[in-house]
């Protein structure tokens, strides 16, 4: 698996990345997660992705990783629905962090993001010192924003982060013409979410009510013409994206995981596939915000 740096934060992360949110699922079994987890790292990724908010994920990875941990890069989110306590507020984050250090049995997170957190002045103020503190204290190594658009921008703007996470794919591109260059020239690590597209042309019909309906609609609009199955078409496009240092696949099938190394390690598109995306870009999605 390719390897490459996460910006100056001094970790390196694999290409393809494992998003974990499906394997918390209440139909995922521990053995179950357990064969994803060692499809993921026989297949070479270093960064795996999980949340407060992803059901038993946190757990199922704290039980499987075990001295398997120091070979992984463990990114996870919060800042919200912790027992008693307001969301998006300093104690949230400090307990919150605390709580993932527990549930995945770690000592310390290597990137912990607010998980799409309104970055207003007095929240972005609040909340990154109190990762900063965190950091300092050796259980977060480096603080992080996951979220999209003018939020996304704020975040940046801050320099209290040293990673962000955001949607790039072949459907949404505007963090990638309008934030991700500016988090890798200021050293930020960049973790591209939802690569895939959320599938969306498994649908033979507008998916209404699918998380993802958007990008099925962008998608036909977009009307590209690539000779490459769709599923690879869209890994390879979002993690050799410029600026990009890890795109997140989330699936609990360990096929899917070894099928998607595979894609990814064929490297980036050709030059004229990603002109040709640029060029329909431009022509009917440059005005389309991040879809959040």
């Amino acid at each position: 698996m390719i390897e490459r740096d996460f910006g100056r934060t001094g970790l390196r992360v694999s290409a393809l990345g494992l998003g974990a949110g499906q394997i918390g699922q209440d139909v995922v079994t521990p053995a179950h997660a357990a064969r994803v987890i060692d499809a993921a790292l026989d297949a070479g990724i270093t960064l795996i992705d999980t949340a407060r908010g992803y059901g038993t994920s946190e757990e199922h990875l704290g039980r499987l990783l075990g001295p398997r941990r120091e070979r992984i890069v463990l990114s996870t989110k919060g800042g919200y629905g912790v027992d008693g306590v307001d969301d998006w507020t300093p104690e949230a984050v400090r307990r919150g962090i605390d709580e993932s250090l527990a549930r995945l049995r770690t000592d310390r997170l290597d990137i912990y993001h607010l998980h799409s957190c309104p970055m207003t002045p007095t929240l972005r103020d609040d909340l990154i010192a109190v990762l900063h503190a965190a950091r300092d204290a050796g259980k977060v190594r480096v603080p992080a924003y996951s979220g999209d658009n003018d939020d996304l921008i704020a975040a940046i703007a801050s320099h209290g982060f040293g990673s962000i996470e955001t949607s790039v794919n072949i459907a949404d591109q505007w963090s990638l013409h309008h934030a991700v260059m500016d988090a890798g020239a200021l050293g930020l690590g960049v973790i591209a979410k939802r690569p895939a597209a959320n599938n969306v042309w498994r649908h033979d019909q507008r998916p209404v009510g699918v998380y993802g309906e958007t990008y099925w609609e962008r998608l036909r609009e977009l009307s590209y013409e690539v000779d490459l199955a769709a599923d690879e078409f869209a890994l390879r496009f979002a993690a050799f994206a410029p600026g990009v240092s890890s795109a997140i696949a989330g699936t609990a099938d360990p096929e899917h995981v070894r099928h998607n190394a595979e894609m990814v390690a064929k490297g980036p598109l050709p030059a004229d596939v990603l002109a040709h995306v640029e060029r329909r870009w431009q022509e009917r999605g440059a005005d389309w915000p991040g879809e959040v």
